[in-house]
């Protein structure tokens, strides 16, 4: 959802608001990274040394109570670590 008109226009600002479903939508992420990542028998300090991140970047990722946004650039970096699809981490349940 946008705050403000929604127009796009080059060097203006728009707001994003964070929504519910968003919230879920980052816990179910986090939640897949850490279920693959211990499928794998990585740990968190790995991981993060892998795609140079903090293990604490990686932790708040995981944390159902942290939504924690992430680049599409570490997300492809933590799949091919994984050796996992990066379209798995966005497949949700309801």
């Amino acid at each position: 959802m946008y705050k403000g008109d929604g127009m796009a226009l080059p060097g203006r600002r728009i707001q994003i608001i964070m929504t519910e479903q968003r919230v879920n939508q980052y816990k179910q992420l986090g939640l897949t990274i850490a279920y693959y990542r211990k499928l794998k028998g990585i740990t968190q300090q790995a991981l993060a040394e892998a795609v140079n991140l903090s293990r604490t970047h990686i932790s708040n990722l995981e944390a159902p109570n942290m939504p924690t946004s992430i680049s599409l650039e570490k997300l492809f970096d933590i799949a091919e670590v994984l050796n996992v699809p990066v379209k798995n981490f966005f497949d949700f349940r309801d």
